[in-house]
C-alpha cells in the first residue's frame, strides 16, 4: 500500500502554462519537499520512480514538464520557443508556489536537475540561496554553451531554427547561452551539493562535473564506474537511495 498521494498540478507564469506531478506523503503534516527537473526532451515522467521512493519514506516530491522542453511535453510552448532562460522561469515559478504549501517545510526544499535540467537548476540555486537547502546535480550539463558556441562561432550565422536529436529549436535557445561561461554564474551557493556523473558519459564530459564540485564551497561528487549520458537500472536505484540519504543528512 503506497504511501502517498499523487496528483496532477499546473502552475501559470509568464502567460504560460506548466503542467507537473506532485508525490505527497500521507500522514504528514509536514515533509521536505525534492523538485526534479528533467533533461533535454525528457518530462515528468523521467523521475516518477524516484519521486514514489521519496514520497513513500515522508519526503514530498515534485515533477513538471519544462515548457517547450520536449516534443511530449504537456506544457505550453513550442521546443522553438524554449530556451534556457525560460526553462530557469519555469523552475522559479516552481519553487515559489511550493514554497506557499502548508504542508511543505519550506525550510527544507531540495532541487535535483538532470543533464539540461542540472544546467537549469544550478543557476536557479545560485538565485535562490536563502530558499533552497541543498542541491543534487545529476550529470548536469553544463557543456551546453561550449558545445553551441562551437557549433555557431559567430551568433549573426545561427538558422532562425534547427533540429538536434530529433528536437525543433529556435534561434532563442542557442541566444541564451551564446558564449556564456557556465563557471562565472555558479558556485556561489553555500549549501551541500551532491554531483552524480558517469565515467564514460560522451555528452557531458566528466571534467564539467568535476570542475563545477571544485567551485562550490560545499560539493561531493559520486562517480559511476561504467556508466554514461543515463544511468542503467541499478545505478538509477542508488541514484535514489542517496538522494534519500541526501535530504535526511541534510534535515
Amino acid at each position: 500500500m503506497k504511501n502517498y498521494e499523487k496528483n496532477v498540478v499546473e502552475i501559470n507564469h509568464h502567460g504560460r502554462r506548466v503542467y507537473g506531478v506532485s508525490y505527497m506523503p500521507m500522514n504528514k503534516t509536514e515533509f521536505p519537499m525534492v523538485i526534479f527537473s528533467h533533461g533535454f526532451n525528457g518530462t515528468h515522467a523521467d523521475f516518477a520512480m524516484h519521486s514514489e521512493y521519496l514520497a513513500d519514506n515522508g519526503v514530498g516530491a515534485f515533477c513538471f514538464d519544462f515548457c517547450g522542453g520536449s516534443v511530449h511535453s504537456k506544457s505550453d510552448l513550442k521546443t522553438t520557443e524554449m530556451s534556457i532562460i525560460t526553462e530557469k522561469e519555469d523552475l522559479c515559478a516552481v519553487i515559489d508556489t511550493i514554497k506557499q504549501w502548508d504542508n511543505v517545510d519550506r525550510d527544507n526544499i531540495f532541487l535535483f536537475g538532470g543533464s539540461q535540467g542540472g544546467f537549469v537548476t544550478a543557476l536557479v540555486a545560485e538565485e535562490y540561496i536563502d530558499e533552497i537547502k541543498g542541491l543534487l546535480l545529476m550529470f548536469p550539463a553544463f557543456c551546453i554553451p561550449d558545445n553551441w558556441t562551437e557549433r555557431f562561432p559567430v551568433l549573426d550565422n545561427a538558422p532562425d531554427t534547427c533540429e538536434i536529436w530529433g528536437v525543433p529549436l529556435g534561434k532563442k535557445f542557442i541566444e541564451s547561452i551564446h558564449g556564456y561561461n557556465v563557471f562565472e554564474h555558479i558556485g556561489k551557493f553555500n549549501k551541500n551539493v551532491l554531483i552524480l556523473h558517469g565515467d564514460e558519459d560522451e555528452i557531458v564530459p566528466l571534467e564539467y562535473g568535476e570542475k563545477a564540485a571544485k567551485l562550490y564551497p560545499h560539493a561531493s561528487m559520486e562517480v559511476f564506474s561504467g556508466e554514461g549520458h543515463g544511468f542503467s537500472e541499478e545505478s538509477n536505484k542508488k541514484v535514489v537511495d542517496m538522494t534519500l540519504e541526501f535530504v535526511k543528512e541534510n534535515l
